[in-house]
């Protein structure tokens, strides 16, 4: 087996052991399967792929961005409709908005782990 020397980006999930490290792929294989719905974690092709998993964990997060997105943009137009009160509704903008930056950062990492598990396979 060839151990690369894959540089660690910022973005870099600390749940994943170093690539070439000993197990790496399992723990990126293990931290990408918490980012997809358990049915899609189980499907074989998935497990045997982790560059397919990784894929679908992209995908994933990304739409998952674009619904925050969606939420937090719609949020003081739609809520007020729902009755919900001005305290409420300034609640849940931050929360969306600190959601959308926690979700580009996990979008971040996915990208590095992808990008690592397609090096390893070259």
């Amino acid at each position: 087996m060839t151990l690369t020397t894959t540089r660690i980006s910022p973005d870099w999930p600390c749940q994943v052991k170093t690539p070439g490290s000993y197990d790496w792929e399992r723990s990126a294989a293990k931290w990408l399967r918490e980012l997809v719905p358990a049915r899609y974690a189980s499907y074989p092709a998935l497990i045997r792929h982790p560059v397919l998993l990784a894929r679908h964990a992209q995908i994933q997060v990304q739409n998952e961005i674009r619904v925050a997105r969606t939420a937090l943009q719609t949020a003081r137009a739609d809520l007020p409709a729902l009755g919900m009160p001005e305290s409420v509704i300034e609640h849940t903008i931050k929360l969306y908005a600190a959601e959308v930056m926690q979700l580009q950062h996990i979008a971040r990492s996915v990208r590095a782990v992808s990008q690592a598990l397609v090096d390893r396979g070259r």
